[in-house]
């Protein structure tokens, strides 16, 4: 992101405060090692702002699987999917708003409860969970992974996006929903069995026969 300080900096040419090491009589007082560990300092810092934590906030999730591989179409998958699911919300309780399952990929919407942002806690452990007991993974297995004892499941990243109001909690639903459709995997909404759909009908959020064509909430939104 561009920041207007830095901006300003540039225009002045004046020193960054955190990349320049401190003087001390016209003498530079940081050797390469102090040097290289206060570049790290500042790379690990900026990481930090790359996701976005608000305290009992509602996001959207994508997450795919290794090289997409089609892995949650295996029936046995998705049961360990579930059971991951439902042992991270005992341990750390979480509302699962909507999902839907993919053989290569999934989306979900979360609300976690006040004063909780830690997603990224939940995501781990449930990927975790998954891998140990997932069947049919086939891609190579890089020498990073095996270093790590990682199993070729998932990939390492997530797409997260924090959901701003109703509308865009809403047009989150509608993609979600209208996935399978849009990869022609079903007709409409309700003919794909691994997704919240029906649950969301059963509350009155959508007709049965929703999602034959592309709602007008998502058009040109791409979370793939």
């Amino acid at each position: 992101m561009f920041h207007f300080g830095t901006y300003c900096r540039r225009r002045q040419n004046l020193p960054h405060p955190i990349l320049q090491p401190r003087r001390h009589h016209g003498r530079c007082k940081l050797g390469k090692v102090q040097r290289a560990q206060q570049l790290k300092s500042y790379g690990q810092k900026a990481m930090q702002y790359r996701r976005s934590h608000q305290p009992g906030g509602r996001y959207f999730f994508t997450l795919v699987t290794h090289q997409r591989q089609p892995l949650l179409s295996i029936p046995e998958n998705i049961d360990r999917l579930r059971t991951a699911f439902k042992r991270e919300m005992e341990k750390q309780p979480f509302t699962i708003d909507a999902i839907v399952i993919l053989p290569d990929h999934l989306h979900t919407l979360w609300t976690l409860p006040e004063g909780d942002a830690e997603y990224s806690t939940r995501w781990n452990r449930i990927k975790r969970y998954f891998s140990v007991g997932c069947t049919g993974a086939q891609a190579k297995q890089s020498i990073s992974r095996h270093k790590k004892r990682e199993k070729p499941v998932w990939q390492r990243r997530f797409w997260e996006h924090t959901i701003r109001d109703e509308n865009d909690w809403r047009g989150h639903m509608d993609y979600i929903h209208y996935n399978p459709v849009k990869h022609g995997h079903a007709r409409t909404a309700g003919e794909w069995p691994y997704s919240s759909f029906k649950r969301c009908v059963q509350k009155g959020w959508y007709p049965p026969d929703w999602g034959a064509t592309e709602p007008e909430s998502i058009k040109g939104i791409e979370y793939e």
